[in-house]
């Protein structure tokens, strides 16, 4: 990924003015780096069926990562989770103030669909890609299980209802990842297959992260944790061993289907996602 965060440091938002901090607030939580699980989702598609194509990839892996960064800034506010660590540095509304936050995170979802607007693909491959982007990063995909995750605080849902919450919040945006990718490569018949993958992946992503924030400590995770407490998490429903049975059993399924992707895409992903399926057990 060195190529991509080369890329990434490089295309950084600028929006010079007489602002004390603002271009540093856009720049600050983008630089903090983070897993970039969902970039690396994206290109390892890409270079698994087409590694010419990879160059112009990394403006579509780049909108996916500004989004997602936007959308951990808006997570952190005080509205919403009011955590002070993300990636190992203070959040921006503790760095700087609540109205830098929200308007930096504005900044870099619309900065998103910028640079994938300007991205060396076909006319009709941007609009594909613009779609999945907004779509499963919007108000019925990220936005709508934020929505619902804010609206039910301290009040239980059932375990079906937390799955579609998380398949909302999270899962959408990793899945919609892999597609791009797809989308991007010219599989258009392995385009929904992955997106159904990455739903269950994303489903149980979440489940470990739920897991995470109580075993480890903020300094471990880099973020705030032990925050999920009037949240519907998994574990808050299911206690702490049955949430790890509930990651076991996703992984167990999300492996055997690994398996079955051709050798070109199983040999690209294996070394990110062989390690995420056993993140819980760390």
């Amino acid at each position: 990924m060195q190529a991509f965060e080369a890329y990434l440091s490089s295309h950084l938002p600028h929006a010079k003015s007489f602002h004390p901090h603002y271009e540093a607030a856009l720049h600050e939580m983008l630089l903090a780096g983070g897993k970039r699980f969902r970039p690396a989702l994206l290109l390892g598609v890409v270079k698994a069926y087409n590694r010419l194509l990879l160059d112009s990839a990394y403006a579509a892996a780049y909108a996916v990562e500004l989004l997602h960064t936007y959308s951990l800034i808006h997570d952190d506010l005080p509205a919403m989770d009011n955590a002070d660590l993300r990636r190992g540095k203070k959040t921006l509304h503790v760095s700087y103030d609540e109205v830098t936050a929200i308007l930096a995170g504005d900044a870099l979802n619309t900065y998103a669909f910028e640079i994938l607007s300007n991205a060396a693909f076909s006319d009709e491959i941007r609009v594909r890609l613009i779609r999945e982007l907004a779509s499963n990063g919007g108000l019925a995909g990220m936005v709508l299980g934020q929505a619902i995750d804010c609206h039910f605080e301290n009040q239980a849902l059932s375990l079906e209802q937390i799955k579609l919450l998380h398949i909302n919040k999270t899962a959408k945006l990793i899945a919609a990842s892999l597609k791009m990718g797809a989308i991007i490569a010219g599989k258009k018949a392995l385009a929904e297959e992955l997106y159904a993958f990455g739903i269950k992946l994303g489903l149980l992503f979440q489940v470990q992260d739920d897991i995470l924030d109580v075993t480890q400590s903020s300094q471990e995770a880099g973020k705030t944790t032990q925050n999920d407490g009037d949240k519907n998490s998994f574990v808050t429903l299911l206690g702490l061993a049955g949430a790890i049975a509930e990651a076991d059993t996703l992984a167990s399924e999300l492996g055997e289907q690994f398996k079955g992707f051709d050798e070109r895409l199983y040999d690209e992903l294996s070394p990110l996602l062989l390690g995420y399926l056993a993140r819980h057990k760390a």
